[in-house]
């Protein structure tokens, strides 16, 4: 099965957030969460509100990387809109949560057997860059993702295909 960009997205977004202190549970609703946000945006939003950014300084983000208010959550200087389901919080796009189980089955099920190998190998790629790109929504798009996204593809890919044929 083909990995691409959404997967890439999702997967190493979950670990950055996981990396930062977030509850892994929570990490894949983010992980999940800024993929749809990222695919979205590619094709241009319409009439979606964005959650307002609280400034908020360098060393802040570091010694609090998470922050809670009302009903959104930041992770650095990046923020989503969350709700409560079931006693857990989660993130939401268009009033939609995306639970774990959603990214079992939009993330996890594409990687099969290879998902634990998959996800270590995203915390250590992720664990290798310093906080201030991890806590910047830019930092961590330009300088994390973009530049490994096509690579972890095809390479992601191509042992899902192996794993498969074996």
């Amino acid at each position: 099965m083909k990995i691409g960009r959404f997967q890439v997205m999702a997967v190493l977004q979950a670990a950055r957030a996981y990396v930062l202190g977030m509850p892994l549970y929570l990490a894949k609703s983010w992980g999940l969460n800024r993929a749809i946000f990222y695919a979205a945006a590619k094709r241009g939003f319409k009439k979606v509100r964005y959650p307002r950014r609280e400034i908020r300084e360098p060393s802040e983000l570091v010694g609090k990387p998470i922050l809670r208010q009302k009903n959104v959550q930041f992770l650095g200087d990046e923020a989503a809109f969350v709700m409560e389901v079931g006693g857990k919080i989660y993130f939401t796009i268009g009033g939609k949560p995306q639970t774990e189980r959603d990214f079992e089955k939009q993330i996890e099920s594409r990687f099969g057997k290879l998902f634990p190998k998959i996800w270590e190998e995203a915390v250590n790629i992720v664990k290798e860059f310093e906080p201030e790109i991890l806590l910047s929504q830019r930092g961590f798009f330009n300088e994390v993702y973009k530049p490994l996204r096509d690579e972890l593809a095809e390479k992601w890919s191509e042992m899902v295909s192996s794993s498969s044929s074996s």
